[in-house]
């Protein structure tokens, strides 16, 4: 044998040793290995989106069990009163009760408006000549008037007024109750909203400026506890009562 022939098998060894190291060696896989589990299948259906619930709606004003509010308004009141008003009409109520002033309002006053009358001379004087800001009688407490439903003075009004023009003292006095004397000459009718001037109100007492107090059993155009005056009307006392929120009217 000679050394071309060995060298020629050594190459071929070498060739076939490295063919069946290629063979053995296998590219690193990037597959799930055949031997590893599956994931595991359950019989559970797929999860799917529920469907969104419709909006519940709002409830209504007053769903609470309360009525729903209205426009309308159907309570009395008596208004803003200070300390000192408010005691007094305290005082007033447990005279008159049962009668008190909420019962006085609602009976007699449900409109919540009160009109009063004013002699010319006396309006001009006290009212347009100092630029009053509030009506009635005033001292270092309040400015104190004496008023009636707005309906009562107008028909008494109406009812007294004469073909040639004018109106009957006498007459207008007989139908509110008062001196016919307080009723003769120019008027002025004055107009109040209680609800929208806020203006305190109570029954009117015995010791209230401008109460003409009954000098014995035979007068009958004096000042009677009650809420009424001597002829029937009835009456509120109106505290601070605003001379801008008061409407006025002539009377011939």
């Amino acid at each position: 044998m000679t050394t071309k022939t060995i060298l020629r098998g050594l190459a071929r060894l070498s060739l076939g040793a490295m063919l069946l190291t290629a063979c053995k060696t296998e590219p690193e896989s990037t597959t799930k290995k055949a031997d590893e589990p599956a994931a595991k299948k359950t019989d559970e259906p797929a999860k799917t989106d529920e469907p969104a619930k419709p909006a519940e709606p709002e409830p209504p004003a007053g769903s609470d069990g309360e009525p729903a509010p209205t426009d309308e308004v159907v309570a009395v009141s008596t208004g803003e009163c200070n300390e000192t008003q408010a005691e007094i009409s305290k005082q007033a109520d447990e005279r008159a009760a049962p009668h008190g002033i909420i019962a006085h309002l609602e009976k007699n006053f449900p409109s919540m408006s009160v009109s009063w009358l004013m002699k010319e001379s006396p309006y001009q004087k006290y009212v347009v000549e100092t630029k009053a800001e509030k009506f009635g009688r005033c001292n270092e407490t309040a400015c104190y008037l004496f008023a009636a439903p707005t309906e009562v003075i107008q028909a008494a009004v109406d009812g007294a007024q004469l073909e040639g023009g004018g109106h009957d003292a006498a007459k207008l006095g007989e139908a509110l109750g008062l001196p016919a004397a307080n009723m003769e000459g120019p008027l002025r009718m004055m107009t109040l909203d209680l609800r929208a001037s806020k203006s305190c109100v109570r029954l009117p007492v015995d010791e209230d400026p401008g109460v003409w107090k009954c000098q014995n059993e035979e007068d009958k155009d004096c000042f009677k506890f009650g809420g009424y005056t001597s002829g029937g009307v009835p009456e509120l006392m109106v505290l601070d009562a605003p001379v801008a929120a008061t409407t006025v009217r002539e009377i011939p």
